[in-house]
This record gives C-alpha cells, sequence and structure tokens, in this order.
C-alpha cells in the first residue's frame, strides 16, 4: 500500500503530461472543423491528408533528416567518447569534454540557429573571411538547406550521444578483457562477442533518443529554413495557426498523432533489442 503511494505522483505525472495529449490527440484528430460554420464531426480526412503530398514530403523530410543525423552523431560521439575514456590524461580530460558536451546539448532553438547564422551564414563572420581574405568560397553551401540545418543539429546531436553514452563505456570492466586476452580471444572476437553485444543496447537507445531529439526539434529549424526544408514540425506549427488552410487545428493535431506513431515504433523495436540482449546476458 506504502509502494503505491509512493508511486501516485509519479503514474499521475506521467497521466496528466504523458497519456492525457496522447488521448486528445487521437481523439482530435479524428474530427474536422467545417471553415464556414466552424461546426466540428467525426472524420478521417484529417488522418488521411497526412498521408499525402506536402504532409507527406515533411514527414519523408523529417526522417531523412533525423535519421542520417542520429547516426552520424551515434558514430562521431561514440569515438569521441571512446577517445576521452583512453586518454592518458583521461580524468582531466574527461571533467572538461562531458562539461562542455553538457553545455552544448543543451543549446538550441533560436539562439543556436543565430550562432550558426553569424559564423557561416551568407554574411557570416567565417563566410567573409574565408571569402574576402583567402578567397575561398563555401560552393554554393546555405545554411537554409538540408544539409545545413543537418549540421547544426550534430552540433548538440554529438555532445547528446557523448553524454549518453559515457556511462555505459565505463560499465565495461577490465576483467571481461582480461579474460579475453588469457582465452586467447583476438580484440575483434571480444567485440564481437563481449564488448559488442553488451553496448549494444545502450548504443541503441542512444542512438534512438537522438532521432527522436532530431525529429521533434522546431525552433531552430523555423529560424533558420522556415518553409523551406520540409519537415513535420513545421507544418505542424502552420496548421495550428491556421496559415494554410483556416481551421485546420485538427490537421495539425493528425500530423503530431502520426509523430507518435512514429516514435512509439523506434521505441518498440528498442524494446525487442533489449529483450534479446538481456537474454542473452542471462
Amino acid at each position: 500500500m506504502l509502494t503505491a503511494l509512493g508511486a501516485a505522483p509519479f503514474f499521475l505525472y506521467v497521466g496528466v503530461f504523458l497519456l492525457l495529449p496522447i488521448a486528445v490527440l487521437a481523439v482530435e484528430a479524428f474530427r474536422a472543423t467545417d471553415p464556414v460554420t466552424f461546426e466540428e464531426t467525426w472524420s478521417t480526412a484529417s488522418v488521411s491528408a497526412v498521408t499525402e503530398g506536402v504532409y507527406r514530403r515533411a514527414y519523408l523530410g523529417s526522417l531523412q533528416l533525423s535519421l542520417i543525423t542520429a547516426l552520424l552523431s551515434a558514430v562521431l560521439g561514440l569515438a569521441l567518447a571512446v577517445a576521452i575514456l583512453r586518454a592518458r590524461r583521461g580524468r582531466l580530460l574527461r571533467r572538461l569534454v562531458l562539461t562542455a558536451s553538457g553545455v552544448l546539448a543543451n543549446f538550441g532553438g533560436i539562439p543556436l540557429a543565430f550562432a550558426f547564422l553569424a559564423t557561416i551564414g551568407t554574411a557570416g563572420v567565417v563566410t567573409r573571411l574565408l571569402t574576402e581574405t583567402f578567397g575561398i568560397g563555401l560552393g554554393g553551401f546555405s545554411l537554409a538547406s538540408m544539409t545545413g540545418l543537418g549540421l547544426v543539429y550534430l552540433y548538440f546531436l554529438i555532445p547528446l550521444m557523448v553524454l549518453t553514452i559515457v556511462p555505459a563505456l565505463e560499465a565495461l570492466r577490465p576483467q571481461w578483457r582480461e579474460a579475453s586476452d588469457n582465452l586467447g580471444a583476438s580484440g575483434w572476437q571480444y567485440w564481437r562477442h563481449v564488448g559488442g553485444p553488451v553496448l549494444l543496447p545502450p548504443v541503441l537507445g542512444a542512438t534512438m533518443l537522438l532521432f527522436a531529439s532530431a525529429f521533434a526539434a522546431y525552433a531552430t529549424a523555423k529560424a533558420l529554413v522556415g518553409s523551406s526544408v520540409p519537415l513535420v514540425t513545421l507544418q505542424i506549427a502552420d496548421a495550428l495557426s491556421s496559415n494554410v488552410v483556416v481551421g485546420a487545428e485538427n490537421l495539425g493535431k493528425a500530423l503530431a498523432l502520426g509523430m507518435i506513431v512514429v516514435v512509439g515504433l523506434v521505441m518498440a523495436f528498442y524494446a525487442w533489442i533489449q529483450r534479446r540482449t538481456q537474454r542473452w546476458l542471462a
């Protein structure tokens, strides 16, 4: 009884801030508002619309951007984490990198967009320095593009990967590697049969966290690209503010419900991988 009472605030928090919004979206996504009379009726028009035309391209754009940046950030962040843990002055370097990662991982939104525009934008400091002093152009590169937006996302996703994966790397016991060496296993065999399976769940979990962070990002993309790059978060903002179609709030809620479905599928895949890994560890 006392245990249930202790967990009650947690379940209340989950119910109010997670389950209730999902339920509201699930209901409102199947509602339609008449633009003339503003009368609401049940309809599947909004859910059908998000799978076609510009909204389908927005989903594909968000998925492409999130997947590429998540994979790149996972690889680069994992390499950086391994490097700082193996460095000779590992304690000082680890403290500096983790402190910087904690700051950079939370530096986003409009300030991040402004920082990149002021640095490597069309009239940025670095851009003008390279062009006017060294005669080096950026070769048509623009921050207001999918490539430019991906570069900005890497700025906060790589530090997030470092923060997430360092504890998992530290959990690898040196005795496992020593036992592997004593049994005559090579470095590849150790990582293939011991280190790799142990690190697989945290690496996949961190990668999915990066994917979700990039998939849900809004303010940075809005400040950098506006509506020039098809992203589902930007389409949701336009729909909820009725910038495209009057009374399209239900369409925005259907788009948001689709994002929840995508993230739910990702989390279900991670749970399946984790169960298989726990079975292997057992």
